[in-house]
Order: structure tokens, then C-alpha cells, then sequence
């Protein structure tokens, strides 16, 4: 009955680790794209800082062209008063060329404004110059990194459920009715669960003195009183509590 036992533990820590990597691999695809959608979070904030640059660029170019437009008016306004003929000609050009004085002085303004946001959102992708530069590096290598764990998982999981089969044969058909039956019933596929401190480790229960010593022995199977599943104390930790 012992081997029996130790067949249901090893058959109960193959499964859980059967569990374990299904669910690794069945969500692989949603996880690495949300590593994928990780790493373009970081590059789409730098494309706005990078676009809040072009574009202050951009305005500050057109600022300049309005400037040196209206500069050129303002040239004519100013010949166009030294050659007035009359008062009515020579205050039609006075007040052009303050209009057009204004709009120049305006647009300055906004062109040193431009300036000024232009060096701030220079220095901010200055100081995040390093992530800029390593971020594509740091991403492939992630997703190199993700895809191996994967290769990998997907690999183990076949190992373990070629293991499971090689000693759920082993098991009589009761004892593996009976493994099953408490496997599909549980909600986290446990059927074995380990006495912890004199508790079901699934259901934390506490046993009966007797029923603690039974476990202890491990010549027959024991099962919770309240969860009923198999219950079995590890090797070293019933060594323990045999020479105590």
C-alpha cells in the first residue's frame, strides 16, 4: 500500500504540474501580446513626445513664414506712406502699418514660445535617450526570452503527460477510479493533499488524532474526513515524526 501511496503522490504532483503548464501554454498567444502591447505603450509615448516636437517645428515654421509675409506688406505700407499724396492716403498707411506691426510683434512672441517648448521637449527626449535607443533591442529580446519559456513549457508538458501515463497504468482500476473521481471533482485538480501540521493541507482541517497516526504509518489510504481526498504526510516529514 505504500508503493500504492507513492504512485498517487507522484501521479498528484505530475498533474499539477500538468495544470500548471496547460494553462502556461493554452494563454501563451494573450500573454505575449500583452508584452507586445507592453513594450508599444513605451514606443507610442515616445512617437507623441517625438510628434509634439515636430509639430512645435512645424508651427514655429509657419510662425516665421507669416512673419516674413507680412513684413513684405509691411514694406509696401511703408513705401506706399512715403509716397502719400494727401492726409487721407498717408493715415491709411499709418494705421497698415501698425496693424501690420502688431501682427509681426504677436507672431514674434509666439515664435520665442515656440522656442522655449521646443527646448523642453528637446531635453525630455534627451534624458530618455537611453530608452529610445535600447527599447526594439529590449523588446526582441524579451519576446526571444518569452518565446524559449514557451518552447519550453510546451516541451516539459509533454514530458510530464508521458510521465503521468507510465504510472496512472501502474495504478489498480480502483485506485485510479478513485483518483479520478476526486481529481474531477475539485475544482484545482487536487485528489492527494499533504497533512501539514496535522491538517489537510486542500481543506485545512485538522485530524483526528488517529487518523493522524494512520497517515503517519501510510499502510493503507486515508482520506479527509471533510474533503475527502487521499491524504499522505511526505517522506522526510514522516521520518520526523517517527523517530519523535
Amino acid at each position: 500500500m505504500k508503493e500504492d501511496l507513492a504512485k498517487l503522490v507522484d501521479l498528484q504532483i505530475t498533474d499539477t504540474n500538468i495544470r500548471r503548464l496547460k494553462e502556461a501554454v493554452q494563454t501563451g498567444q494573450e500573454r505575449r501580446a500583452e508584452l507586445e502591447q507592453e513594450f508599444e505603450q513605451h514606443a507610442f509615448s515616445i512617437r507623441e513626445v517625438q510628434k509634439r516636437r515636430d509639430d512645435l517645428h512645424a508651427e514655429r515654421a509657419e510662425n516665421e513664414k507669416q512673419i516674413a509675409e507680412i513684413k513684405t506688406y509691411l514694406e509696401r505700407a511703408d513705401r506706399n506712406l512715403k509716397h502719400a499724396q494727401n492726409q487721407k492716403e498717408y493715415e491709411t498707411a499709418m494705421r497698415e502699418i501698425d496693424t501690420l506691426q502688431k501682427q509681426v510683434a504677436t507672431l514674434e512672441t509666439k515664435v520665442v514660445e515656440l522656442l522655449a517648448s521646443v527646448e523642453e521637449v528637446e531635453k525630455e527626449l534627451e534624458s530618455r535617450a537611453d530608452e529610445i535607443n535600447s527599447l526594439d533591442g529590449k523588446r526582441d529580446e524579451a519576446l526571444a526570452a518569452f518565446d524559449a519559456q514557451l518552447a519550453a513549457d510546451e516541451a516539459e508538458l509533454a514530458t510530464q503527460e508521458a510521465k503521468r501515463e507510465a504510472v496512472f497504468i501502474t495504478l489498480s482500476s480502483q485506485l485510479a477510479s478513485v483518483y479520478d473521481r476526486l481529481a474531477q471533482r475539485s475544482r484545482d485538480g487536487i485528489a492527494v493533499a499533504e497533512v501539514i501540521n496535522g491538517s489537510c493541507s486542500a481543506c485545512n482541517m485538522s485530524l483526528r488524532p488517529q487518523m493522524n497516526v494512520e497517515v503517519k504509518k501510510g499502510d493503507q489510504i486515508v482520506t479527509c474526513e471533510n474533503c475527502s481526498r487521499i491524504l499522505y504526510i511526505a517522506a522526510t516529514k514522516a521520518g520526523e515524526a517517527a523517530a519523535s
